[in-house]
């Protein structure tokens, strides 16, 4: 699995205004973590991150699938 990092940073974009810190905390991961995600292009993306967005996308009622590939 990995990050749609099209969609991702869209979603960083649109729902938290651009807000690093203000997604890490609703994803429930570090800023650090998530700061590394986004310089490397999704790459670093572990289980727990990937956990985190599905989680996250539940809860929202967005379609997982739109933010990771399953590959």
């Amino acid at each position: 699995m990995e990050i749609n990092m099209g969609a991702f940073n869209t979603l960083l974009r649109e729902k938290f205004n651009n807000n690093q810190s203000e997604m890490a905390r609703e994803l429930g991961i570090s800023k650090y973590q998530l700061n590394i995600i986004l310089k490397n292009n999704g790459g670093h993306a572990g289980k727990k991150v990937l956990g985190a967005i599905i989680k996250y996308c539940d809860k929202n009622n967005y379609n997982f699938r739109d933010y990771i590939f399953l590959i």
